[in-house]
């Protein structure tokens, strides 16, 4: 069987023993296992995040398999928490995967303990009852959103989330890129913050490209709570 210091060869060259064994004691849930949850899964399990808890009630479609890269054209019907889950077992042995198939306000009644919290839904009603969630168990959450060619992340500790207006309003059409890249930039806010580094907190980063093709980034100091 393969060794923890061998699948974690570089990462320990990064860091060292000590944080990649503290690692193993992180508990994190990713609430939506869709486009963000699929890419975030991929990058945290194989990072030697302790337990990963993925929460999503619903499953694979074909006109979504295009973004959600952990499943394919077969998986149709079947549940996305759980087929994510058995790829975070498959890909890592050191990971331990668990399934939610349920709405978010059901897996906050298992009251399970967790260092962080990171959204990767599509939509700002279930953002608002995960930072309202947050606040309740004294957790930082990590918000990440998608729409055309741009994004925004924030890592909320003291900030609030009410400014943002909330509404049922469904994103328009997404390129599949911009979705790992915003993933991407949570996981790996969310990794710094598991492994002891530093974080900048409450600052919402919106990126988008231009009308020439350039990658903008802006930043945004959210308000206190």
């Amino acid at each position: 069987m393969i060794s923890s210091n061998e699948y974690f060869h570089r990462q320990l060259q990064l860091w060292g023993e000590d944080v990649q064994n503290s690692l193993r004691d992180k508990k994190i849930a990713i609430i939506g296992s869709g486009g963000l949850g699929c890419s975030l899964g991929i990058a945290l399990g194989s990072c030697g995040i302790g337990h990963i808890h993925l929460v999503d009630f619903d499953h694979v479609e074909t006109h979504n398999i295009h973004r959600q890269i952990a499943f394919k054209v077969d998986d149709e019907g079947s549940y996305k928490a759980e087929l994510l889950a058995k790829l975070l077992h498959d890909r890592s042995p050191f990971v331990k995967a668990t399934a939610h198939v349920c709405y978010f306000e059901e897996f906050t009644k298992k009251e399970i303990e967790l260092d962080l919290i990171i959204d990767a839904t599509d939509n700002l009603i279930t953002r608002a009852e995960i930072d309202k969630y947050a606040q309740k168990v004294n957790t930082p959450w990590l918000y990440g959103s998608v729409e055309a060619f741009n994004g925004q992340v924030c890592f909320f500790e003291n900030s609030n989330f009410d400014s943002f207006k909330v509404t049922a309003r469904q994103p328009a059409g997404i390129a599949a890129p911009i979705i790992m890249h915003i993933a991407s930039l949570q996981a790996n806010l969310a990794l710094r913050y598991l492994a002891g580094l530093s974080v900048k907190k409450d600052r919402l980063y919106y990126l988008y490209f231009d009308e020439d093709g350039e990658l903008i980034t802006k930043k945004f100091d959210m308000p206190k709570k």
